[in-house]
């Protein structure tokens, strides 16, 4: 998935169709369906246009969302968290034993 496709999928996710997008960054229809098509490429105007009704930037250069901190959490609980879920299964239950053991030794400590 390049460029265009993300670009299209965030306009989407918003609810937009290209004619709007494209006024929000002050490009035209055919502009917006050529930067969706890959046959051409927005520039960094475009970019910080759209960014600010909403589309993940970092999403459509790089495919790799915009880290969203989970509101009560800290920037460190988000990171564990979000590599957490990138774990395979049997690394996860590894995760739920060893956090398990430290648990119950942290609240006997406590009692």
């Amino acid at each position: 998935m390049g460029i265009g496709d993300r670009l299209k999928e965030e306009r989407e996710r918003l609810g937009l169709n290209q004619t709007e997008l494209a006024a929000v960054a002050g490009a035209s229809k055919n502009s917006q369906y050529n930067y969706e098509k890959g046959e051409r490429a927005p520039d960094a105007a475009y970019l910080a246009a759209v960014a600010e009704k909403g589309v993940d930037i970092l999403y459509v250069v790089t495919g790799v969302a915009t880290p969203q901190v989970v509101e009560g959490f800290t920037v460190a609980e988000d990171k564990l968290v979000n590599q957490y879920r990138a774990l395979a299964d049997a690394d996860k239950k590894a995760v739920h034993r060893i956090v398990g053991a430290m648990w119950e030794v942290s609240t006997k400590l406590k009692e």
